[in-house]
């Protein structure tokens, strides 16, 4: 079985179930809903005890258990551009403002970029009279760019100089 079927496998048990991805978060629980979704999707890895818990939920084999405890090839599952509308529009918020997030990112921070992989996330809905809104939350470590062959009393990372 490759990871992409195994997905499929999990997808048709949730359609068939009519389960919810808030019951199947809370079901395998330990991580935020968007780590979970994902590692159901194949683009991240659940802990052996999610895995187990997963296993439960969804009647799995041990080699199922086992693979969705893999670590992935994250990436994989959407076509660039992207063509789903919701993701498109994620993509081009960043296509847009990415430059001048870039340059404030740096201005208060200095060389460097924002974590990807020591990085949180939330979803939440904001109401609004005019139509609720999706607010996003990202949060992610700041790693500063290391200045390779730095001696003497050169920066070696690229924090922000006072």
């Amino acid at each position: 079985m490759k990871r992409e079927d195994l997905t499929e496998k999990l997808l048709d048990i949730k359609r068939e179930k009519g389960w919810s991805w808030k019951h199947i978060c809370e079901t395998i629980g330990g991580m935020s809903p968007v780590l979970i979704v994902g590692a159901i999707l194949g683009q991240h890895k659940l802990t052996k005890p999610q895995a187990a818990n997963a296993a439960k939920l969804f009647g799995l084999s041990k080699s199922e258990e086992a693979m969705i405890n893999e670590v992935p090839m994250r990436g994989t599952a959407t076509p660039m551009p992207p063509t789903d509308p919701l993701i498109y529009r994620l993509y081009e918020l960043v296509l847009v403002n990415g430059p001048a997030m870039k340059l404030l990112i740096e201005e208060e921070f200095g060389d460097g970029i924002m974590s990807a992989i020591d990085f949180d996330m939330t979803i939440d809905r904001q109401p609004d009279p005019k139509g609720d809104r999706v607010k996003l939350g990202m949060t992610g470590k700041f790693l500063p760019f290391k200045y390779y062959g730095a001696t003497g009393n050169q920066q070696a990372y690229g924090f922000k100089e006072e």
